[in-house]
């Protein structure tokens, strides 16, 4: 059997998913390969502002700058290291092009480049990552746990994050609302 990657590829988190790190999750996978892969959870906001994020980072900040812009739980890998993913502007000291269209960045002068309103056109700013070693990302496929669909650029960086785990669904012609959290296979 070939193997299939997965990357530049959203996995779409199961309604009966149980791990609480991943509950509707929506999740971009910038990496993936026989030794595993690598994701940044894109929906799922925390209780911390970039602006805030910025000004812990002594980041000269514009006035310009959106007062409000959340930042993401990543994964719970690594939770304190920041990664952007972002539009193919412009490259950074430590970028990694995951499609002709976005990359993954994790350094901080494009941090300081987005506090100075002078970063990329859309960005994702999270803390830590999901990783998954050598077959375990397949494996949870075929447990049923993730649902997968190629990544659109449009639900990653303009549908609001309370909105991508359905409309990454939708872009299967799946409506998750109406899935069971439970298998049919129960014993009598």
């Amino acid at each position: 059997m070939s193997f299939i990657s997965f990357k530049n590829h959203f996995l779409i988190a199961m309604p009966g998913l149980a791990d609480p790190n991943f509950h509707q999750a929506v999740a971009y996978i910038c990496e993936h390969h026989e030794n595993g892969a690598i994701g940044i959870v894109i929906n799922h906001p925390i209780d911390l502002t970039a602006k805030a994020l910025f000004t812990h980072l002594k980041l000269d900040v514009s006035d310009a700058l959106d007062d409000k812009a959340p930042l993401f739980y990543g994964g719970p890998v690594q939770k304190e290291r920041g990664f952007v993913l972002h539009s193919s502007e412009k490259n950074w000291e430590n970028t990694m092009s995951v499609a002709s269209d976005i990359c993954l960045t994790g350094s901080k002068d494009i941090l300081a480049d987005i506090a100075d309103n002078n970063g990329p056109e859309h960005a994702i700013i999270a803390l830590g990552y999901a990783g998954w070693g050598a077959g375990e990302l397949e494996a949870e496929i075929g447990a049923n746990h993730w649902l997968t669909v190629l990544a659109d650029k449009q639900i990653m960086f303009e549908t609001p994050y309370a909105e991508q785990w359905t409309s990454a669904a939708g872009k299967l012609g799946i409506d998750v609302n109406l899935i069971a959290n439970h298998s049919g296979h129960e014993l009598q």
